[in-house]
């Protein structure tokens, strides 16, 4: 078998949603000198842009403050892998299937952020300073001429809107990870046709999204 599986990391193969939120409140209270919690931050934090989110708690110059304490807020959170990823990955892996990282993180993050086996597992990753983030394409495509794999060959899981409007663009079938930020509700009100409902769902059967060239409602493959 051959074809391509790209992933988005936080919300996807991470549950890195409480962590997200944490390092917010923590930039913004560093930022503005009073303490800010989670529960301070307006709805919807976690799929808005994080400049957007600090602005509107008042944070002057958000993106030089992301700069200079995003890292450090961030790695005092706790994130785990989701259950069922590492097999999936390996699944990819076993059916000759080539896999690579989408992801608005930096390259120097991804060390403390996964395990060495789940890396080794990917043969690719793009982060932010790759390629201009998401929505737009470019991670997409630069994946793609890394692995040597056309967008018609290849398969794109995210879970969030960006993600999906930047497979649209790169012509990759897309399918969306219900289990993370936005969740199944949410995309699926956002007429996203292609569901998968638990991590376990990361597999080679992915590739039947190309192989029909259909879209069924939700998806239910299991590893093999």
């Amino acid at each position: 078998m051959r074809g391509a599986v790209l992933l988005d990391l936080d919300g996807v193969l991470l549950d890195s949603r409480d962590a997200h939120l944490s390092t917010l409140a923590g930039v913004a209270t560093a930022s503005l000198g009073r303490r800010i919690t989670t529960a301070d931050l307006p709805p919807h934090a976690a799929t808005t842009p994080r400049v957007d989110v600090l602005a509107g708690l008042g944070v002057a110059d958000p993106d030089e403050i992301c700069e200079l304490w995003w890292a450090p807020a961030l790695a005092t959170a706790s994130a785990e892998l989701f259950p069922g990823v590492m097999d999936g990955l390996q699944a990819l892996k076993d059916a000759d299937v080539v896999t690579g990282l989408v992801t608005l993180q930096s390259r120097s993050r991804l060390p403390w952020l996964l395990p060495p086996a789940t890396l080794g597992l990917l043969d690719t990753w793009v982060c932010r300073e790759d390629a201009q983030p998401k929505p737009a394409p470019d991670g997409i495509f630069l994946a793609l001429t890394r692995l040597g794999v056309g967008p018609r060959e290849a398969v794109f899981v995210g879970d969030t809107f960006t993600d999906r409007q930047a497979a649209l663009e790169a012509g990759v079938a897309f399918a969306g990870a219900g289990w993370g930020y936005v969740g199944t509700e949410g995309l699926a009100a956002a007429g996203m046709s292609v569901l998968l409902s638990e991590p376990t769902q990361i597999g080679p059967g992915l590739l039947d999204l190309i192989r029909t060239g259909s879209n069924p409602r939700r998806v239910t493959t299991r590893n093999q």
